[in-house]
C-alpha cells in the first residue's frame, strides 16, 4: 500500500535523489576465492556436487556474495552517500530494517586463486509503503562482482526501512494466573516471583505452537509438566525434536523418557530487536536470551533461558528445567541460569 494520492511525500524526493549515487567503489575481497572456504560453504549446505572439488574445482555459483562480505570487522569501503541515505531515514523516525528479498545473475564462474573486486549503487528507493510491519521506504542497491576484473556476477539487495507499526495490544485475559513450577523438590507449586514477572506477559501472548501428530506426545508431556525425550526402542537411540523415525536406524518405533531437567548451555544469542514484551520476563520486550541447551540426556532443544540477566548468560552455564505458564492456555519449558 502507497501513500494517499496526491500527497506530496518531501522525504521521498530527497530519498530519490540517492539513486545512482554510489553505495561502494572499488571493494576488494578479503580473501581470494578458496578451496577452504568452498568446502566449508559446500559442507554447511549439503552440497555435494563434483564440480566443486578436485584439480578443476569451481565455487558454487550462490557463494558470490560470499566473496564481497566484511566480516566482523566490516568494508571500509562504503560510500558517504550510502550513510547520508540511512542517516535521513533515522532521523525521520524510519529507525528499523528488514532484509526482504535478494537476486543474484551468474555472468562467469569463480575458480580458486580469483580476485575478487567489486562496486555497489543505490539502484532504487520507493515510495513510502505501508506493510504489517510499519511504514517504510524499500532501497534496492545493486553489486556488480569482478574476478580478475571482468564482469563475474551481479547481486541485488533490497531492505525495508521504516518505523515499526503500534501494536494491536490485546487485553489481558482472565483466568489462572502465569506461573512457574520447577521439577523434583516444590515442583508443581507456584513461584510468586516469577508470577509477578508473568503478569506482565499481559502486554501480549506468545504464539502457539504447531502441534501434529509427530509431535503431539511431547506437548502433552509438557502439560502434565514432564519433558520427555523419544528413545529409539531398535537401537536405544535418543532424539530430539520429535521425529516419526529414528535417524540412526530408521526403526519407526521408539517410546519416552523423562527428562532429569539438569543440563548446560551449549550456545546462546541475545535478542534485542524486534520486540516481543511476551517474550521477556519483564514484559517490556527485550533484550532476552534465547539457548541451545544440552540436556543431560545428551540430547539439545532451545529455549529461554530465565532467572538471570541476558548479558551473564555464557556457554557452559548450568541451568534448570523450569515450567512456565504463559498464559492461561499455554505452558512452555524453560530453563533457569544459575550465575554462581
Amino acid at each position: 500500500m502507497t501513500a494517499g494520492q496526491g500527497v506530496r511525500d518531501e522525504l521521498y524526493e530527497r530519498l530519490r535523489a540517492y539513486e545512482g549515487r554510489a553505495a561502494a567503489t572499488a571493494g576488494i575481497g578479503k580473501d581470494r576465492v578458496n578451496e577452504p572456504m568452498i568446502r566449508h560453504w559446500c559442507e554447511a549446505m549439503g552440497d555435494e556436487h563434483p564440480a566443486y572439488g578436485g584439480p578443476d574445482a569451481v565455487a558454487p555459483p550462490a557463494m558470490l556474495q560470499a566473496w564481497t562480505m566484511g566480516g566482523l570487522s566490516g568494508h571500509t569501503d562504503r560510500s558517504g552517500a550510502y550513510d547520508e541515505l540511512f542517516g535521513l531515514l533515522d532521523g525521520a523516525g524510519y529507525t528499523s530494517v528488514v532484509a526482504t528479498d535478494s537476486e543474484q545473475e551468474y555472468l562467469r564462474p569463480l575458480r580458486p586463486g580469483d580476485r575478487i573486486t567489486f562496486d555497489a549503487v543505490i539502484e532504487a528507493v520507493s515510495e513510502r509503503k505501508t506493510t504489517k510491519l510499519g511504514t517504510g521506504y524499500f532501497v534496492t542497491t545493486r553489486m556488480d562482482v569482478r574476478a580478475q576484473d571482468e564482469i563475474a556476477g551481479t547481486h541485488r539487495f533490497r531492505i525495508l526501512k521504516y518505523r515499526p507499526a503500534k501494536p494491536n495490544v490485546p487485553k489481558p485475559q482472565s483466568g489462572p494466573e502465569p506461573e512457574t513450577t520447577g521439577m523434583g523438590r516444590g515442583a508443581g507449586k507456584k513461584t510468586g516471583r516469577e508470577s509477578g514477572k508473568a503478569k506482565a506477559r499481559g502486554h501480549g501472548l506468545r504464539s502457539r505452537p504447531v502441534i501434529n501428530r509427530d509431535n503431539a506426545g511431547f506437548w502433552e508431556g509438557v502439560a502434565s509438566r514432564r519433558l520427555l525425550i523419544q528413545r529409539c526402542t531398535a537401537c536405544e537411540a535418543l532424539r530430539f525434536p520429535w521425529l516419526p523415525g529414528c535417524n540412526a536406524c530408521g526403526s519407526p518405533d521408539w517410546d519416552t523418557v523423562e527428562a532429569s531437567g539438569e543440563g548446560t548451555v551449549f550456545s546462546h544469542v541475545v535478542m534485542h530487536h524486534p520486540s516481543f514484551p511476551a517474550f521477556s520476563e519483564d514484559g517490556e520486550g527485550g533484550p532476552y536470551a534465547v539457548a541451545l541447551i544440552e540436556l543431560a540426556e545428551g540430547v539439545r532443544m532451545v529455549s529461554n533461558v530465565i532467572g538471570v540477566p541476558c548479558d551473564k548468560v555464557r556457554v557452559g552455564m548450568p541451568v534448570r528445567l523450569e515450567f512456565l505458564r504463559t498464559d492461561p492456555e499455554l505452558v512452555l519449558p524453560v530453563f533457569r541460569g544459575s550465575e554462581g
